[in-house]
């Protein structure tokens, strides 16, 4: 099981200002790992290893090292969504949490103060405060339900 790691967040404006930090904290920046960040800071939103290896033409292992150190360094953060396979995606101020729909895969990003009254019941039940960056609440969304 993957373990989130323990880094605060770092977030650039820029891919040229993730590079330079990376390099400023000693990483060596090689052309896999740049085309890597690259594709991040172009996508729309979270992307698999498997489909950076396609578009990028890496080596599915050497895209997948270099999200763990990427994400070891707090540029990246991962999440699961239902079943499918871990989703990367740039590290950003305003952390996002998920809603995902098991029947028809729709995803419904919202805002962490949105589901803070459900963290509340799970906290007040349970003692446990659940967070909903890493894996989604899984469901079935409003059209699917009905």
């Amino acid at each position: 099981m993957t373990q989130p790691p323990d880094s605060p967040p770092q977030v650039f404006a820029s891919v040229g200002d993730a590079i330079d930090a990376l390099r400023d904290s000693g990483l060596r920046l090689s052309t896999a790992r740049r085309l890597v960040l690259d594709a991040l800071f172009d996508a729309e939103g979270p992307v698999t290893a498997a489909h950076l290896s396609r578009t990028l033409s890496l080596d599915e292992s050497s895209v997948y090292r270099n999200l763990e150190l990427l994400e070891d360094r707090g540029v990246v953060r991962h999440l699961h969504l239902g079943h499918s396979p871990g989703l990367y995606v740039l590290a950003s101020e305003n952390d996002v949490e998920y809603l995902y729909c098991e029947r028809c895969a729709k995803v419904t990003a919202v805002t962490p103060d949105r589901l803070d009254p459900v963290r509340e019941q799970v906290r007040r039940e349970f003692g446990y405060t659940p967070r909903f960056t890493h894996f989604a609440i899984v469901g079935l969304c409003r059209d699917c339900s009905g």
